[in-house]
């Protein structure tokens, strides 16, 4: 053999961090090109002026290797390989990260007063058109509307009684027979509930919510449901043959 011929990509991939920011960016560059041009590649991965910059070599487990402070040098000559880490240091002092955390920028915040006053706002324009929160005539026909609401669900409740026997009817959902073990308010839930426990595991509890027991019962035999779903009569338990054998 007359000799052996080496032949080196001509480009690198690397990954670049600074001091300026926390991200980590993987660049593509050609290593004929000197660390000055270099550099102004730099400025617009980091956004550090290349005349600011120190530039660090780490190797691909980030072991320190040494300084490109060679300007004229080509990035070739030095040992770049690929996913090696060139870290690029602020040298003008700058706080870098200033506007990473946006919990400590200062916002401005307009006293409600001031807001008030202003024409072109939304406030403004709600208020105008009696829209949203500034309708007092829509609100009032919400509450009364829920006033009704809440006097026929008390007048449902207070039909029922536990011990009575029932059929539990959800719209979507298959009618269901139990006994009623509880009626009244609960913690879980404003308004009032009706305490079922069905005849077979239909259910989804054991009679307590959120560790609060309001009665009880096997698991997955209670349940909780409105009033206006469940209708107290003679009704007989159901045989849905789960214990027949084979």
């Amino acid at each position: 053999m007359d000799g052996v011929t080496v032949i080196t990509n001509p480009t690198v991939s690397v990954r670049v961090t600074s001091t300026a920011n926390s991200f980590e960016a993987l660049r593509r560059f050609n290593r004929g090109i000197t660390i000055a041009e270099f550099k102004c590649k730099l400025e617009l991965v980091v956004g550090i002026q290349a005349s600011c910059m120190d530039l660090q070599l780490f190797s691909s487990t980030d072991t320190f290797l040494q300084k490109l402070d060679d300007n004229e040098a080509l990035m070739g000559s030095y040992p770049v390989d690929d996913n090696c880490r060139i870290h690029v240091i602020d040298k003008s002092g700058s706080q870098s990260g200033v506007f990473e955390d946006l919990s400590a920028v200062e916002k401005f915040e307009l006293p409600d007063e001031v807001y008030d006053k202003r024409s072109e706002s939304v406030r403004s324009f709600l208020k105008k058109n009696k829209a949203g929160r500034f309708n007092e005539e829509k609100a009032a026909q919400k509450e009364e509307l829920q006033v009704q609401r809440d006097a026929e669900e008390k007048l449902l409740a207070e039909a029922l009684s536990p011990g009575l026997r029932c059929e539990v009817q959800v719209v979507g959902q298959p009618t269901r027979r139990g006994t009623v073990m509880y009626v009244g308010n609960t913690e879980f839930k404003p308004g009032y509930w009706v305490g079922v426990k069905y005849d077979e595991p239909l259910g989804k509890h054991d009679g307590s919510v959120n560790g609060k027991q309001y009665f009880e019962c096997q698991h997955k035999y209670g349940a909780f449901v409105k009033p206006q779903y469940v209708t107290v009569g003679d009704f007989p338990e159901e045989d849905y043959g789960l214990n027949d054998e084979m």
